[in-house]
């Protein structure tokens, strides 16, 4: 086997820190062959469906993959735009913040960049990327605040998979979660607050989070705790009481049990409870994308509706909004410790000491 190595690598080069922000994923194109790339990719993850390979081939290539595809790309069509899926300018946004504030404040020592797990900027490509600049330690930011295996653990499973391949290996950290981390809670809570400020209040805040297979939950997987952690502390921080709030979950596929309560019964059986005015906020998103603004911002509005509610408002997902930046920062500066702020402190010590020998020469 060959190692991926840089062709005439300068050994003087300056040893950098890599910052690899990472999100699930997004379609090249609105069309069916792309969408048919990114779904067999996606949805051949064992780690995203845990069935047995032969059978799950059988069902995804003869069945799946040509149905869903022309399904799913008229709906990316619906959300689509001149900067390509709101996933991708979001995330690419987000990076861009990120580096020009490393940059600045770590001096040129910190490079940012952006991959997803599915599709394309790959996870490969941008370590290719970091490794050619001279990064030398790497921290990954999946951009998944609640851990889960499906996502969190897939990440790890794309990065190791092209560390098997490189000569050089950095050293390597991962931000596993954040979904209690202070800055977080309170980016959303601002936001909450942001919409309160223009539009009012409703008779419920609903906390939707992706789903997940209810047996993963059995099996150990601690999203479904993080995310009704997360959901508690946004509810602290707001002020809200008990009868004010709800978690629920979104996104099932298939025929199997998932996390509950579902956030389409639950819109459907809350006006028959008097609740008319609801307001939809999606903590486990980092950015806007087809399952916020198309399935939440569209779909479940219409089941509140037709079923006798009256005010139904989606409050965005924080994207590159300034506390969500300021959040993610944060979280990447608790993480660098160890690495990059010491080296940054023993620099300034060594340039004193330099500079007291030299007055006294």
């Amino acid at each position: 086997m060959a190692f991926r190595g840089v062709e005439d690598f300068n050994h003087s080069q300056q040893d950098l820190t890599g910052v690899l922000v990472t999100n699930l994923g997004t379609p090249d194109a609105p069309t069916t062959s792309a969408l048919r790339r990114y779904l067999k990719e996606f949805l051949w993850d064992p780690r995203v469906v845990e069935v047995p390979r032969p059978i799950w081939w059988c069902i995804l290539n003869g069945v799946i993959l040509n149905i869903r595809p022309r399904r799913s790309a008229a709906a990316y069509r619906g959300i689509w735009t001149e900067a390509g899926s709101p996933l991708m300018f979001h995330t690419r946004e987000q990076a861009r913040q990120l580096d020009d504030r490393l940059q600045q404040r770590f001096g040129g020592q910190v490079r940012v960049e952006f991959a997803m797990r599915y599709g394309n900027p790959s996870i490969g490509s941008a370590i290719e990327r970091l490794q050619q600049a001279g990064v030398r330690r790497l921290l990954v930011v999946p951009l998944y605040p609640q851990y889960s295996g499906a996502t969190t653990a897939s990440t790890f499973d794309a990065v190791a998979e092209d560390f098997r391949q490189r000569r050089w290996l950095p050293e390597l950290r991962m931000v596993n979660h954040y979904h209690d981390f202070p800055a977080y809670i309170e980016a959303l809570a601002a936001s909450v607050e942001a919409h309160w400020q223009h539009s009012g209040r409703a008779d419920r805040l609903l906390m939707s989070y992706h789903g997940v297979p209810e047996r993963y939950l059995r099996k150990g997987d601690p999203y479904f705790c993080e995310c009704h952690k997360t959901s508690r502390l946004l509810a602290e921080r707001l002020g809200l009481a008990d009868d004010e709030w709800l978690t629920t979950f979104q996104s099932r596929f298939g025929r199997e049990e998932w996390l509950k309560p579902y956030t389409d019964a639950t819109l459907k059986s809350l006006p028959g409870q008097g609740v008319k005015s609801v307001q939809m906020i999606c903590p486990g998103f980092s950015a806007d994308c087809l399952e916020t603004i198309e399935e939440i911002g569209e779909e479940n509005r219409d089941y509140f509706l037709e079923s006798g509610g009256e005010r139904y408002e989606y409050i965005p997902a924080l994207n590159a909004e300034p506390l969500h930046i300021d959040a993610l920062e944060q979280l990447i500066m608790t993480h660098l410790q160890g690495w990059l702020l010491d080296e940054v402190v023993d620099g300034k010590v060594r340039q004193s000491l330099a500079q007291a020998q030299g007055a006294t020469q």
